[in-house]
């Protein structure tokens, strides 16, 4: 009986593991001033979530009646931000969403580069997700 309790937890597991991704998108601004709307609540809520709040490492999102916590799990002043997800019971899971800020050292264009996870069937989903989340970026930004 336990060695197929042992099966079933592996394959729930295995089941759920998510693939990692990489986007990258070109913006006009500075560096400093996309940094603030990608690091604070203020600036998350414009363009990621309906509303962000923050208590200490802790970071509530919120759209339309779903929420969900995040841990800032590091950050550089000015370059990246990296949230962990929380899973129900508030312990860390393996899963990450980090946003980091490039710019090219000839041209000085900026590109924010994003970092996240998704299931397998569901990647193309979460890119095109992103592609309208940094779209309103881009416009609360005047980079459009």
């Amino acid at each position: 009986m336990l060695n197929i309790i042992y099966f079933v937890n592996f394959y729930i597991d295995y089941m759920d593991e998510k693939i990692k991704y990489e986007l990258e998108f070109p913006i006009t601004s500075s560096p400093q001033l996309l940094y603030q709307y990608i690091s604070t609540p203020s600036g998350l809520s414009e363009w990621f979530a309906d509303n962000v709040n923050s208590r200490g490492e802790f970071f509530t999102f919120i759209w339309d009646d779903s929420e969900e916590k995040a841990k800032l799990a590091s950050k550089k002043s000015g370059e990246r931000i990296k949230f962990r997800w929380m899973d129900d019971e508030g312990n860390d899971s393996t899963y990450y969403f980090e946003l980091k800020i490039a710019v090219d050292d000839i041209t000085k264009d900026v590109s924010l580069l994003v970092t996240d996870f998704a299931e397998e069937d569901d990647v193309e989903e979460a890119k095109q997700l992103w592609e309208n989340q940094i779209s309103d970026l881009k416009h609360v930004l005047g980079s459009v």
